[in-house]
């Protein structure tokens, strides 16, 4: 995905709200589940501004909750206008890979 900047740009911001969808979470954990999952140039600076647009547009809301070593940590919780997001993207993701996959298609039986 190195050479794919932009393609990326596009869906990190619903890759991030997906993760935190799933449970409440902190930026540091959203990086470290996105390298897992294959995002190994992900930094924590690409990170923190998407969370904060996020925030901006009502996608998420931020908790303060105890952390076991240090200061309290901020954690992500999506809303439900997140959770709309989310769904409308899904549908769109799925018609777009469809479309995409029809046009390699048509290439491939030439």
């Amino acid at each position: 995905m190195e050479n794919n900047t932009q393609l990326l740009k596009g869906v990190l911001e619903y890759c991030v709200l997906k993760l935190i969808s799933r449970e409440p979470t902190y930026g540091y954990e959203i990086v470290m589940n996105l390298k897992r999952d294959g995002f190994s140039d992900l930094s924590e600076s690409t990170l923190y501004p998407l969370l904060l647009r996020l925030e901006q547009k009502g996608k998420v809301t931020v908790e303060r909750r105890p952390s076991p070593k240090g200061p309290s940590r901020k954690y992500y919780v999506v809303t439900e206008n997140g959770r709309e997001a989310l769904q409308t993207f899904q549908q769109d993701w799925e018609q777009l890979c469809k479309l995409v996959e029809k046009i390699f298609e048509e290439e491939a039986d030439e």
